[in-house]
């Protein structure tokens, strides 16, 4: 059942292509039906797009007060608090640091310029960077004011961090609250997964007008962006099992051989938190003990997503480079920073990394129209990336183990 909106998707790319390709042969030459066959099949895009944007500020602000408001305040976290945090701040500036390296060094984005229409590519260029701008981007004068826009997200994290540091610090008096947004982020995640069935209309309505505009010869730059995208991903997967290694030695054959189903899980399902019960099941029988993996686990699901982190650099400096948007090496930092916090309040789900990429390159000045460009192999892309997510927490679990002194026994 898990598996049908994948197969959707699937079928959503496989009859926009075919579509597309039938557009394309029997107009060739007449712009004009074209034009009017992209005019009215971009609506599915341009639906699923607002939808996407309908949902980030209640998502993010709920996930991260329930999250943080659980940690409670920097008593209450203590020893083990402050290391697991360490880690997963070490893992994310890793993850991210990677993607930007790579997509800076494959430059994917050059071979998606000519998909762009030239009226809306022409000019654009990314905001100044000034201290001032980042400091009126990082802290809120006005909620309210911050959670009517998608493009203020930053002023929703830093909100619901301290918010949820409050809720925390009250005790009792604060667990309506904490109720009343775990609610709200149980809500959210349900109404991410109604969104999430326009997804196959979505991707059939990007892929087919791509291809009826440029030919079946686009889909080449999608394999080389898929190829490019899963070498990084293996670069990352070395570098987390080399630091695992570095923890437990040998042992780290037998850890991926424990986890191995929840990694098919989360593949096939480009889900996180569909693997999670099986991974919290298989890391006891591995020999952690059940105070870490209860402890970093529900915090690494928000906290410590590192393929999901990679992809949203990948991603959002793909679309710069699409649409000609030059970015100095302090802007990409910047981004990076900022990818690093909004990504905190990522919700474990499909596509969940597409709502933190549009919230964040609005403010750099990069069309958010360029999701476009992702969408129609997200889904490939996701998958990956999620199963990603589980090695790291799994990584980040025996990190924490090892660092508190405990024994490994399996």
């Amino acid at each position: 059942m898990k598996n049908k909106l994948t197969y959707w998707i699937l079928g959503g790319l496989l009859l926009g292509i075919i579509v597309g390709a039938l557009v394309n042969k029997v107009f060739y030459g007449d712009k004009e039906s074209i034009a009017l066959f992209v005019e009215y099949t971009s609506l599915g895009n341009h639906i699923f797009l607002r939808l996407i944007k309908l949902i980030i500020a209640p998502l993010v602000m709920s996930t991260l007060v329930v999250g943080v408001a659980g940690i409670g305040d920097a008593k209450t976290i203590g020893r083990m608090g402050a290391k697991t945090i360490g880690w997963f701040v070490f893992a994310s500036l890793m993850s991210l640091t990677l993607g930007l390296i790579l997509v800076n060094i494959l430059e994917p984005g050059l071979a998606f310029t000519s998909q762009i229409q030239t009226d809306a590519s022409i000019g654009l260029k990314a905001e100044e960077f000034t201290l001032l701008h980042f400091i009126d981007q990082l802290f809120p004068e006005n909620i309210i004011v911050a959670l009517s826009s998608h493009k203020t997200v930053l002023q929703i994290v830093i909100f619901s961090v301290f918010f949820g540091l409050a809720l925390a610090g009250i005790g009792e008096k604060g667990e309506p609250l904490i109720k009343l947004m775990d609610s709200l982020a149980h809500a959210m995640l349900k109404l991410t997964n109604i969104i999430m069935w326009l997804a196959p209309l979505a991707v059939f309505s990007s892929i087919s007008v791509v291809i009826a505009k440029e030919g079946l010869s686009v889909l080449e730059k999608y394999s080389k962006l898929i190829l490019m995208f899963y070498g990084g991903l293996a670069l990352l997967w070395v570098v987390l099992l080399g630091f695992g290694f570095a923890f437990i030695k040998n042992k780290i054959w037998s850890l991926l051989s424990h986890i191995k189903e929840p990694l098919m899980l989360a593949f096939a399902t480009a889900s996180s938190e569909s693997a999670y019960p099986k991974l919290l099941n298989q890391l006891d029988r591995f020999g952690i003990k059940e105070k870490i993996t209860s402890f970093v686990l529900p915090l690494g699901y928000s906290f410590n997503l590192d393929g999901s982190m990679m992809y949203m650099t990948f991603g959002s400096m793909l679309i710069a480079q699409a649409y000609g948007v030059h970015l100095e090496l302090s802007q990409q930092i910047t981004m990076l920073l900022v990818l690093m916090i909004t990504s905190k309040g990522i919700a474990g789900v499909p596509r969940a990394s597409l709502v933190v990429i549009a919230a964040t390159i609005s403010g750099f000045g990069i069309p958010e129209a360029g999701l476009a460009l992702l969408l129609p192999i997200d889904q490939f892309l996701d998958m990956g990336r999620t199963a990603t997510n589980v090695v790291g927490n799994a990584v980040a679990t025996v990190a924490v183990s090892k660092m508190e002194g405990e024994e490994i026994h399996h």
